[in-house]
């Protein structure tokens, strides 16, 4: 008699191997985000701006205050542990870099590394010239679509954070796309995470604003899921399966900011 090998509960192939586990859409579209984002490579840097080449692919630039983890977060995101220069000396690196993206040679998208800004070590007239750099290439890059800001949740958004809002503003009611990483979020309770992402949310007017953690591997598929989605829209052929709302492992924020100052 002919026995089905897999038949009932726990069965196997006829190769002896377990039935292979269909791959979710999300996990799918997480690991093509993530292999374009190791694509990664240098491709220049400029003390000013207009030494930065005119590129008519995607621009996404990091920006936020030092110390807020930025150059930890691109390292992360493109999986190199050196691409983006970490100074030991927060605020002295001065210079736009641009990484190009693209699979088998064909750049299709750039990172660029915006200097940070708002330590006190600086001297002021260093600090106002970088004010008027970012400010005028934030205005005025042409393939600009999309920022990303890097936000120290134990500290919230400062000063210096509300004035760039006030910079980008006009341009993301044009369309330009914009996100909030509370970087060191492994750093938070579950109840300061929540209150962190709601009060966030209602500052970034419209912006996604999400958790992440280099030390525990948390947020990094969902900032890379945005990030191709930003640049590969489906409507281009490429649908991808949008980043889900995150919970975690910290829990989702509130619709609203718990009562309190």
């Amino acid at each position: 008699m002919t026995t089905n090998a897999n038949a009932g509960t726990g069965a196997r192939s006829t190769t002896g191997k377990p039935p292979a586990t269909p791959t979710s859409p999300e996990k799918s579209a997480a690991t093509i985000a993530t292999g374009w984002l190791h694509t990664a490579k240098f491709l220049t840097t400029a003390p000013e701006l207009h030494f930065l080449p005119a590129l008519d692919v995607p621009e996404i630039a990091f920006v936020g205050r030092s110390n807020a983890g930025k150059s930890t977060c691109i390292n992360t995101l493109t999986q190199q542990k050196q691409l983006a220069f970490a100074s030991k000396k927060p605020g002295r690196t001065q210079h736009i870099n641009l990484f190009a993206l693209g699979k088998q040679g064909v750049m299709d998208a750039v990172l660029t590394d915006l200097p940070g800004y708002g330590y006190a070590a600086v001297p002021k007239q260093d600090k106002i010239r970088w004010q008027q750099v970012m400010a005028n290439y934030l205005v005025s890059r042409s393939n600009l679509m999309g920022i990303v800001l890097m936000c120290d949740p134990r500290l919230g958004m400062t000063e210096l954070d509300e004035v760039l809002l006030d910079v980008i503003r006009p341009r993301v009611q044009e369309g330009l796309k914009f996100l909030v990483l509370l970087t060191k979020a492994d750093k938070l309770t579950r109840s300061e995470a929540t209150r962190a992402l709601s009060i966030t949310r209602l500052q970034a007017g419209g912006g996604l604003v999400q958790l992440f953690s280099a030390p525990k591997r948390i947020g990094i598929e969902e900032a890379s899921l945005t990030l191709w989605n930003w640049t590969h829209p489906a409507g281009a052929g490429n649908a991808v399966a949008a980043p889900l709302e995150q919970s975690a492992p910290l829990n989702t924020a509130a619709a609203h900011p718990p009562a309190g100052p």
